[in-house]
């Protein structure tokens, strides 16, 4: 038994592993946006900084550049690489809010790990509460793919940010 206590801490430790990687890569890439609202908003990178820490969430930070590349004198090809790269950013969020919006729940019969998510989900006419998710083969593979996915997307900020001049 203790064997199997053993692997299955070691399983839980390599996930909380990916977890840390998965909340480095976001921070990372979201740490990119500041070059776009330097960019877009056509000021300096400490400038950009301020206005990135003074907005308290990546929604807001992204919100912004979004705007700020909807604006007239924008082109329509920076735009639409700019909007491009904010809607894979907005899919790749939700994996990362279920893990940084939960706790966990260890199972002491057979030794198992879930999240319970930290949020109310309102329906038509009641609501949802603590909704349950098993860490498994399949949550590690897909946090391993929004790893690989973040990877790509940094590398097409970077592109994008050098494609349009702004500020590095």
């Amino acid at each position: 038994m203790q064997i199997q206590d053993s692997a299955r801490s070691d399983e839980f430790n390599d996930f909380l592993l990916k977890i840390g990687k998965l909340n480095y890569s976001w921070t990372n890439t979201e740490s990119l946006l500041i070059h776009f609202i330097a960019g877009l908003a056509g000021c300096d990178k400490e400038t950009a900084v301020i206005i990135f820490l003074t907005l308290n969430t990546a929604r807001a930070r992204l919100d912004l550049v979004e705007r700020l590349a909807k604006m007239p004198r924008v082109k329509p090809e920076e735009r639409d690489a700019v909007l491009a790269l904010g809607r894979e950013m907005s899919r790749l969020s939700g994996l990362r809010n279920r893990y940084n919006h939960c706790i966990y729940a260890f199972d002491p019969e057979n030794g198992s790990t879930s999240t319970i998510l930290m949020r109310i989900a309102d329906r038509k006419s009641g609501i949802r509460v603590g909704q349950m998710n098993p860490i498994d083969t399949d949550a590690i593979a897909e946090i391993d793919d929004t790893l690989v996915r973040l990877a790509e997307l940094n590398s097409r900020f970077w592109q994008t940010a050098r494609r349009f001049g702004y500020p590095l």
